[in-house]
């Protein structure tokens, strides 16, 4: 092993990574109290980027590897196993603030003490050098299933995010947790990696310690970004969240006008018309709200639409769910461009930035982004077609 070259890979992660750690740990941020699951999110990762320091510290200053083969590459396990959850946990903090729990900390606590246990024992007591390295193997299997188990529970909370916010608001919420995807994907790969990578030669080593550093880098940027988007995603995920009323403790006026006629018929009978009755009701209502052009409205909700209308969110997205095939938000989003096409037929030269406006689109980029989406092509593009 090129020892210099070891060394020197090291030396260009610790300060970075020492950096990143201590910043997400212990820097400021707006003293708010919906930013309490954000904070803490960012200590975990802090924390987790910290016992990843402390590693390569201890390879640098005591180059076990040129010992003994099999105390770098438990170490390494050892560490890793910590960081998966504390990874995990930093990310589930941002979608279920009450994902870190006592309990759960103390189990996923003891499944750590036991990995270690495990790697002692191998370490102290098995002499023989191709039994250990078989041992870690499987050691190192174990940390890639734990990782797949955890990373597998991300996506699963993401996708239920994302969609709580398309059944829910007209705005593309998801796309500020697009990276919790995204660093989950490449966190996989990485983490399969190291189950596998602490095995390469001593000599390929550096290649390894330098490829992790725009992981960090992708990790932090993203934590900065994401807290002027975090109130944002927040609201939006207790909105979805909050108990919605049943329909006919709403107090709506016409909607159940139906369901006390008919008392000489079936109940089941009954049932049916005064359910035909109510949806042609909300249609009726629905028909109106869009001849209002009340989807124009930024940052609409469906809870909104649903006290406009006098109904609950709940009957109201199933409502489109089932009548228009879509969820909320891309059925607003359809309204929105529909619209916009009909003022760009009316002003061929209107302002794009003023279309997105009327239209109810928060920004141009998310305008172009959604009528791209849904056209196929620009709204530019669609204009000079039309021209």
């Amino acid at each position: 092993m090129d020892l210099m070259l070891y060394r020197g890979s090291l030396l260009a992660a610790i300060p970075l990574m020492l950096f990143f750690g201590m910043h997400m740990l212990l820097a400021r941020i707006p003293d708010k109290k919906n930013c309490h699951n954000y904070l803490l999110s960012r200590r975990l990762m802090g924390l987790a980027l910290l016992v990843l320091t402390s590693n390569y510290l201890v390879h640098l200053l005591f180059v076990p590897r040129m010992s003994d083969q099999c105390v770098p590459i438990l170490l390494n396990m050892m560490t890793y196993f910590l960081c998966y959850w504390l990874f995990c946990a930093g990310m589930m903090t941002l979608l279920d603030k009450n994902y870190v729990t006592r309990k759960r900390f103390f189990l996923h606590l003891g499944l750590w003490l036991a990995y270690c246990t495990a790697g002692m024992m191998v370490l102290l007591f098995i002499r023989d050098r191709n039994v250990g390295i078989w041992l870690s193997a499987i050691l190192a299997l174990c940390l890639i299933v734990y990782g797949l188990l955890l990373s597998m529970r991300i996506l699963r909370s993401y996708s239920s995010a994302v969609k709580a916010f398309d059944q829910n608001n007209s705005d593309d919420i998801g796309a500020y947790i697009k990276w919790l995807s995204v660093f989950t994907y490449w966190a996989i790969a990485f983490g399969v990696s190291c189950g596998l990578l602490t095995f390469i030669p001593d000599r390929f080593v550096w290649i390894w310690v330098l490829s992790a550093i725009p992981f960090y880098i992708y990790l932090y940027c993203c934590y900065q970004n994401y807290l002027f988007f975090y109130e944002k995603v927040e609201t939006a995920i207790e909105e979805s969240r909050e108990p919605d009323i049943a329909l006919g403790e709403a107090g709506v006026n016409g909607l159940d006008s139906g369901a006390g006629a008919g008392r000489t018929e079936s109940r089941s009978e009954s049932n049916g018309k005064a359910s035909r009755g109510i949806n042609r009701e909300i249609a009726h209502r629905i028909d109106k709200w869009i001849e209002d052009q009340c989807y124009t409205k930024p940052g609409l909700t469906i809870k909104d639409m649903a006290q406009e209308l006098g109904t609950n969110r709940t009957y109201l997205s199933e409502y489109i769910n089932t009548n228009y095939g879509m969820n909320f938000r891309d059925w607003i989003s359809w309204l929105r461009i529909d619209y916009a096409k009909s003022i760009m037929k009316q002003d061929p030269y209107a302002k794009m930035s003023d279309v997105s406006e009327a239209a109810g689109f928060l920004s141009v980029s998310h305008f172009s982004r959604t009528f791209s989406e849904k056209e196929g092509c620009s709204p530019a593009s669609w204009r000079k077609e039309q021209l």
